[in-house]
């Protein structure tokens, strides 16, 4: 095991304290039978309420880490890993996916409201629970797929991706250079699947490089942008600039601007969408436009906002009778499209799309909870599953959190 990883018995008695008084703190959330008597909660007391929630419900006190579902479903089957459907059952925790989501959460809360409880939780849970999936055996070192108790595991340049982008941010708040250095260490790893077949370009999977998606490409764009600004290495803005050209000229359906998900080595184009796809291109053009100048950076994050916006919400009907314009039941997705959109709003000053994706968010808050006050992959409500994955509940802790200075529409 890594020296730097605390052994799960040391963990266990230095966290023991810390788990039993935060799950003490009382809900936010209310039952179904009083929902609708609830005086309004702030989106910032949504997250909170959440995140108490997500930490004592999803808790798996064997390892310190968090559960894939809750309840816990026996007959998972994981089916977004290069492996596709043919995985194990069982698994005692998260993958590091799911997992990676309440790094963002948190670091999120911390950045809004500047409440220490959230940074306490970071370091004493968060960050020590991440450093089990920490691979410090194959070269580059980084994160990989599974936690390292249980041997190797596949690596993905995205799920990386996420992880440095949130050590970026959480260095620009506690300017302690160990978060810095891990950012960068992972920089170094994600460029590592950088390769010249099609001209260019980072594979999604370090064990099966057949194919270059837009998921793995678009953030680390908008990760040496940030790595920039933290250090003014120009190295980070050229590999920005190259990168995100690279996923533009490939990656890019012309028609609509909205981004395909991914191109395998033989030149075949998967054309699927997703919304954090075109969500990290939008950010990445915003922040290129902001320290360039270029105009052509900022012309291409509208067309993707306005083109993901018309593909990717429509209205749907709901019990109330009502209408409403939903996003795509994609939680993280979305969460993450969203960071875009925000970044495009504070330069462009257009708040339809965040809007209505924070509307969407609130509707789900007030109208969508089970019992265990758990949100479920579709906003609208429409559709409900008894198993509610860690990601769906995890990326809410962000879009509460930067959604919360926004102009209310209603």
């Amino acid at each position: 095991m890594n020296n730097n990883i605390h052994p799960f018995i040391k963990r266990k008695m230095k966290l023991k304290s810390f788990c039993i008084a935060f799950a003490a703190i009382p809900f936010l959330s209310v039952s179904c039978e009083n929902r609708n008597n609830q005086k309004e909660v702030t989106d910032l007391a949504m997250a909170d309420s959440l995140l108490t929630n997500v930490l004592s419900l999803y808790h798996v006190e064997k390892y310190d880490l968090l559960s894939e579902t809750y309840p816990i479903n026996p007959e998972t089957q994981v089916t977004y890993l290069a492996e596709g459907s043919e995985q194990k059952k069982g698994q005692e925790v998260s993958f590091l996916w799911p997992y990676s989501g309440m790094l963002s959460g948190c670091v999120s809360l911390y950045k809004t409201t500047g409440d220490a409880k959230y940074r306490d939780i970071l370091e004493k849970q968060i960050l020590p629970g991440l450093e089990l999936y920490w691979d410090n055996i194959r070269e580059p070192f980084c994160y990989q797929s599974y936690p390292m108790f249980n041997g190797k595991s596949d690596r993905f340049y995205d799920d990386n991706d996420w992880l440095a982008i949130d050590f970026c941010d959480y260095y620009a708040l506690t300017k302690e250079p160990k978060y810095l250095e891990k950012a960068e260490a992972l920089h170094a790893y994600i460029y590592s699947g950088w390769s010249e077949e099609l001209g260019g370009g980072i594979f999604w999977c370090e064990q099966q490089r057949v194919s270059k998606n837009t998921c793995s490409n678009a953030p680390a764009t908008v990760l040496c942008m940030k790595l920039y600004e933290l250090t003014k290495k120009p190295e980070y803005l050229e590999w920005a600039k190259k990168t995100y050209a690279w996923t533009k000229e490939n990656l890019c359906d012309t028609t609509d601007y909205v981004y395909w998900d991914n191109i395998a080595l033989n030149g075949k184009i998967a054309t699927q969408k997703y919304t954090y796809n075109s969500g990290q291109m939008i950010q990445a053009g915003v922040l290129l436009y902001k320290e360039t100048g270029d105009e052509s950076y900022l012309t291409d994050a509208q067309r993707t906002a306005k083109g993901s916006f018309d593909h990717f919400t429509s209205m749907r009907n709901l019990p109330n009778g009502k209408a409403i314009r939903f996003y795509t039941s994609s939680p993280w997705f979305n969460v993450i499209m969203f960071r875009g959109l925000k970044a495009l709003y504070e330069v462009d000053g257009n708040a339809l799309y965040v809007n209505t994706m924070a509307d969407n968010a609130r509707y789900a808050w007030k109208n969508t909870r089970d019992e265990n006050g758990l949100l479920g992959d579709d906003w609208s409500g429409l559709k409900n599953k008894k198993h509610k994955w860690l990601l769906d509940n995890a990326c809410m802790l962000e879009l509460f959190s930067e959604m919360s200075g926004l102009p209310k529409t209603n």
